[in-house]
């Protein structure tokens, strides 16, 4: 898949030449910069994740974790906790891939802690047409699979996976398989 790069303003080039801090997650959203730190089970969910993903796809294929993605709005600029990029997806001059490059965006999110962020991604990543969007909630130990993105900012199929089960993402042609038998639960850490 070849995908035309573009060279729009970016949310992140308000940050070009900050020096930010290890260990926070940034992100920005209506045009207002939020940092916050990444949590333990977040974490341990990437960890766990992100190397089964890695094993299966093709030596082409990109997974990202907390690296920023350019958006079509100078207003959000996301760093999701993992992103599946593309076969053949191209980097635009700012040598960051595009919304249009992801094929896949997994979030960690307890339940409690949803917020107008929330939201906000969920709109954004349907209405930009991001096919699969995963949020893995370790308070309730479910993953939630949203297929079938809408340009009124909605998905329209949704399914959900709890811990201890196979959890397949069904990208372009291939499917990925990430046991969750692993993922920590909020209260299990110890």
């Amino acid at each position: 898949m070849s995908v035309m790069v573009m060279d729009a303003p970016s949310a992140w080039d308000v940050l070009d030449g900050v020096n930010l801090p290890r260990g926070y997650r940034v992100e920005i959203t209506e045009g207002k910069i939020i940092m916050t730190p990444q949590g333990e089970y977040q974490w341990k969910v990437i960890l766990k994740a992100a190397p089964q993903i890695e094993q299966q796809l093709a030596a082409h294929d990109d997974i990202l974790s907390d690296v920023m993605i350019d958006f079509p709005s100078s207003q959000y600029g996301y760093a999701p906790d993992l992103a599946i990029v593309a076969p053949g997806a191209e980097r635009n001059s700012r040598d960051r891939f595009e919304w249009h490059s992801l094929e896949a965006v997994l979030e960690i999110v307890p339940e409690s802690s949803r917020d107008n962020d929330f939201t906000k991604k969920f709109h954004l990543y349907a209405e930009c047409g991001i096919p699969l969007y995963v949020v893995i909630d370790p308070e309730n130990g479910v993953c939630t699979l949203y297929r079938r993105p809408t340009r009124t900012g909605t998905y329209e199929d949704e399914a959900q996976v709890p811990f201890g089960q196979d959890l397949v993402l069904p990208l372009e042609g291939r499917d990925i398989t990430i046991r969750t038998d692993g993922f920590p639960k909020m209260g299990e850490l110890g």
